[in-house]
């Protein structure tokens, strides 16, 4: 079977069918594309002729190109997916990675941030623009729910219930969850509602819930060039978009909360993901409870009182 771009797109679309996430699909597409322009360029034109010195050699490329190890590893992860699916709809003789091993990952302790963090980051908000009070409710919405930046940005506005200080989202492999607002994020969300997002959306068929200045859904991409803007002006280093689930995470240890409670709020499958949490080093337990209290006061220091809007 020559290493086309149909027999990818026959993996990827079950992949589709088993219902992975978007950012899988990306990746993994990504990834098989370069082992397939690779075994390409060295002369091997058909799936079933690649061996596992091939498949050690891509790797080795990797290395010498200076490849992130975590990098490294999901191709391997998405190189045996893909060998195992051809395999199984006997496109080919033989799955070349059954032996292929993967690198191993230092696990590095996520990055969370203090309560002082906390402040600066979301002082750096102007809330005196339309952006900025989007920008708010976002911000507020992650740090007090521990939701993925791609769950977030996929919210519709059917997704709240301020009534009840509720947001629903949809997790991976379509699980769905509701999860608890802070009265901080209460607060940036209803401003954000009465007095942004009807300005900054275009067609009122608009169903996002948190729009772009075109109007349009806003992209994990577009947020996470906002993040990555005010951790930046707040001087805050080492900033990725997982940074407010995992202090959302440590904040509820603080508070005393059971694994099995913080494994559904985050909508983690399996729990061993959320154990990994109790392996964090901390200063102190005071620091944890500090960030708690920090996400989860009615009336943070963080949280202003809504101001009139200004441009985008």
């Amino acid at each position: 079977m020559k290493p086309t771009a149909d027999s990818l797109d026959a993996f990827l679309a079950s992949l589709a069918r088993k219902r992975s996430s978007s950012n899988t699909l990306g990746a993994y597409g990504a990834d098989l594309r370069q082992l397939r322009d690779f075994v390409n360029d060295g002369g091997t034109a058909d799936w079933g002729l690649v061996t596992l010195a091939h498949l050690e050699q891509f790797m080795a490329m990797l290395r010498r190109r200076e490849y992130a190890t975590t990098s490294i590893a999901r191709k391997v992860a998405a190189m045996k997916s893909f060998f195992h699916f051809l395999a199984e709809k006997h496109l080919i003789e033989a799955d070349p990675t059954a032996e292929l091993g993967a690198p191993h990952i230092e696990r590095n302790q996520p990055r969370v941030l203090t309560p002082d963090e906390v402040v600066a980051l979301l002082n750096c908000v102007p809330t005196d623009t339309l952006a900025g009070q989007r920008d708010m409710a976002m911000l507020q919405c992650l740090a007090s729910t521990g939701m993925r930046v791609s769950e977030l940005v996929s919210c519709d506005v059917t997704c709240l219930d301020i009534a009840h200080g509720m947001i629903h989202c949809k997790g991976r492999n379509g699980r769905e969850r509701s999860l608890p607002l802070s009265p901080a994020a209460q607060h940036a969300v209803m401003v954000y509602m009465d007095q942004v997002r009807r300005k900054l959306v275009h067609r009122a068929s608009e169903k996002a819930l948190f729009v772009n200045h075109h109007g349009v859904r806003l992209t994990r991409q577009g947020f996470w060039l906002i993040m990555k803007h005010y951790a930046r002006a707040a001087g805050i280093d080492e900033v990725t978009p997982h940074t407010l689930r995992h202090s959302f995470a440590l904040a509820m240890l603080g508070k005393g909360a059971d694994l099995r409670t913080i494994q559904e709020l985050m909508g983690h499958a399996n729990i061993s993901t959320t154990q990994l949490y109790t392996h964090l080093k901390h200063d102190s337990p005071d620091t944890l409870q500090d960030v708690y209290d920090m996400l989860s006061s009615p009336e943070p220091e963080l949280a202003r009182e809504p101001v009139a809007v200004a441009g985008r």
